[in-house]
């Protein structure tokens, strides 16, 4: 009857720890929410630690308590058997409820043995390696279930991160091929225009308009080079220079008046030379009858900020994209490029048809 009854158990706990390694993984994937509660299978291992239980006391009752050395080898099989079980299921509920069933269990068991067997003290031993066996399963399976979580949750963020940088290289591509072809085409159509009424008139300056409008088209190839590379600062005195130049071809009268002297960082200097390139921009592609445009930079000393106005005449009807309610993607774009400096940026129509675009940084950026 011994043999039999620890074969019993030996099969019942081989079949057991077969069948924990599923149930392990869905009950890991229940802690992670990953899926559903394995009933089915923690039924399944609940009747075979359940059956593997009863043929091991049933192997204490035949062999009785009086060899003290075989007595602890069945105890700690009676351990090793519940694991499996207790593992599972601390995944799949809470540490509060599994406690209160580990228990409530103990508390059944140390009450049936005692009827049973009429022994206090062991009832009371065996009830304490049933506590012991949860604990244990409790405190190994929970803490490697946090891990997990928190590795997933780490390659989530790392996986969200590599999205949001993605996004982030797309928006500043889109807004320096904007920045950088909007004022480079309207150019290009505007000289072009040129030189169609020249040749018409066969004026001999058609071809120097169209000489110009290649050598544009090139510099624009070379920039939107330079943009894919994410090497291009826009240098301020020099799309200064480029604005007045364009200003006065279209036959509007650019005044630049500022801070000459001041010296700013490379990016403020990017910064304002992205304004200055998309002011110019918008005054050749919004504004109907513009003749007079003016670019004032100035340091105020009470605010400790440093302010560009962009300012044209001209404009009697002014779209929506520049009046403020529909933004357009250039002058988002610039908010954009100010935003990491502090920078604000305001823009609208003034008195007298006239368009104002103003930009303020704090001095702290302004002077690095």
């Amino acid at each position: 009857m011994p043999v039999a009854l620890a074969t019993v158990a030996v099969v019942l706990n081989v079949v057991q720890g077969v069948l924990a390694v599923p149930l392990l993984n869905r009950a890991l994937d229940r802690y992670l929410k990953l899926g559903a509660t394995p009933r089915g299978l923690l039924v399944v291992s609940g009747v075979l630690t359940l059956a593997a239980e009863i043929a091991l006391f049933a192997l204490i009752a035949v062999q009785g308590t009086a060899d003290k050395e075989r007595l602890s080898s069945v105890a700690l099989a009676i351990g090793a058997s519940l694991t499996p079980f207790f593992m599972a299921h601390s995944l799949v509920v809470s540490k509060r409820s599994f406690l209160a069933a580990l228990a409530g269990a103990a508390t059944g068991l140390l009450l049936l043995l005692a009827l049973l067997t009429g022994s206090w003290l062991g009832s009371l031993g065996l009830a304490v390696l049933l506590v012991f066996a949860g604990v244990w399963s409790l405190g190994t399976t929970r803490p490697t279930g946090w891990i997990l979580a928190a590795v997933r949750k780490l390659d989530a963020a790392r996986s969200i991160e590599t999205r949001l940088a993605v996004a982030e290289e797309r928006l500043r591509f889109g807004r320096d091929l904007h920045d950088v072809m909007g004022r480079n085409l309207a150019v290009i159509a505007l000289k072009s225009e040129l030189a169609v009424q020249l040749a018409r008139r066969e004026r001999p300056e058609a071809a120097e308009q169209m000489v110009e409008v290649q050598r544009i088209a090139q510099e624009s190839q070379r920039e939107v080079r330079e943009v894919v590379r994410g090497y291009r600062r826009a240098d301020l005195q020099a799309e200064l220079a480029g604005a007045r130049s364009i200003l006065r071809a279209a036959g509007v009268d650019c005044r630049i008046e500022g801070e000459e002297e001041t010296q700013l960082p490379p990016e403020v200097e990017s910064a304002l030379g992205w304004v200055v390139r998309e002011g110019t921009t918008n005054v050749l592609r919004h504004a109907a009858e513009v003749r007079r445009c003016a670019v004032r930079t100035r340091i105020d000393a009470h605010r400790s900020v440093l302010v560009m106005i962009m300012e044209n005449d001209g404009v009697t009807h002014p779209p929506p994209a520049a009046s403020g309610s529909l933004p357009g993607s250039g002058l988002k774009g610039l908010r954009e490029r100010l935003h990491p400096l502090g920078g604000t940026l305001t823009s609208g129509p003034v008195l007298n048809g006239s368009y104002r675009l103003t930009v303020e940084l704090p001095m702290g950026a302004a002077t690095g």
